[in-house]
């Protein structure tokens, strides 16, 4: 069983002319593993879950599972209508896998109360361990400190991906002791494992994964220098790989290396140009790769 320390990567969906192209995630995955990381989270906000039926997350679950031990894939889970997600759940619980990353329900927002009778039911229906993703501007709906810090108590949830904001919140946590704290801020991932995360889901991390899984190992060192430096490094990445919505410029930045399709699904949009020309340099500094226009472009700008 995962104790999820580490950096993981939230895995996009890679698509060609409409459809799910696994060919691309068979290579993102097995590069990504290569390069170290501790586990993929597929099937998130970043592997645009919203816009695949449950059909096409199952398939994609499987294809990962294929390619990943077991213990190094989690799988996204979320709705608000928890019958069908209930069921669904029992559905991805006929695999094996490391754990399950369930956020609030979106949209309806629930009280306090609410919240934690439907993380309480989740964690009761778990067979695997669950990752609580805490993510008020996506959902619509903040979990409280002290809300939160009651519903990790339950035995099947064993760790937060913090995307929270509140340093208060993420040492409460910490200090409890309850669960293991992720950071789910890629901007935050360095303060927060000082703090004491004990890693991050990272979609950033898809680009220079290498210098992500160096910068956690240095920090478990304890050569907070060496990380730092490492971060600075990443830090001009990681603020341009959110400048559009997620995973818009990280998919870009993969088809520049020939990765995948640079393909999203309607309603999210390819990376506009004024971010295009920006990430060039960007990553001509980061020292991924050579600076390639993609087809339709007019230059390398960098």
């Amino acid at each position: 069983m995962s104790d999820f320390r580490g950096i993981w990567v939230a895995l996009i969906t890679p698509f060609r002319e409409g459809e799910v192209d696994f060919v691309a995630l068979q290579r993102l995955v097995e590069r990504l593993l290569a390069d170290g990381v501790s586990g993929l989270v597929v099937c998130g906000s970043t592997g645009e879950a919203a816009a695949l039926s449950q059909g096409e997350q199952l398939a994609v679950l499987d294809a990962v599972l294929q390619w990943a031990p077991p213990q190094q894939v989690v799988m996204g889970l979320s709705g608000n209508n928890l019958r069908e997600l209930l069921a669904f759940q029992h559905e991805v619980q006929q695999r094996s896998l490391a754990g399950l990353l369930v956020p609030a329900p979106c949209y309806i927002r629930p009280s306090q109360q609410g919240l934690e009778r439907f993380f309480q039911t989740v964690a009761d229906a778990a067979t695997v361990p669950v990752v609580l993703y805490d993510i008020p501007y996506r959902t619509g709906v903040r979990i409280e400190r002290e809300t939160l810090r009651r519903i990790v108590r339950h035995p099947r949830i064993v760790a937060v991906k913090d995307c929270g904001g509140d340093a208060e919140t993420t040492m409460a946590l910490v200090a409890d002791g309850n669960v293991n704290v992720l950071a789910g801020e890629d901007v935050q991932m360095f303060a927060s494992q000082c703090l004491g995360a004990v890693g991050a889901i990272s979609a950033a991390a898809h680009i220079r994964t290498d210098l992500f899984v160096q910068m956690h190992r240095l920090l478990e060192r304890g050569d907070l220098l060496a990380a730092r430096r490492t971060f600075f490094r990443l830090l001009p990445w990681i603020q341009n790989a959110f400048a559009e919505p997620n995973p818009a410029v990280i998919k870009y930045a993969l088809a520049l290396q020939g990765m995948v399709a640079n393909e999203l699904r309607e309603p999210m949009q390819p990376t506009a140009a004024a971010t295009a020309q920006v990430l060039h340099g960007v990553l001509q500094m980061l020292g991924d790769e050579p600076c390639a226009p993609l087809p339709g472009e007019l230059q390398c700008v960098g």
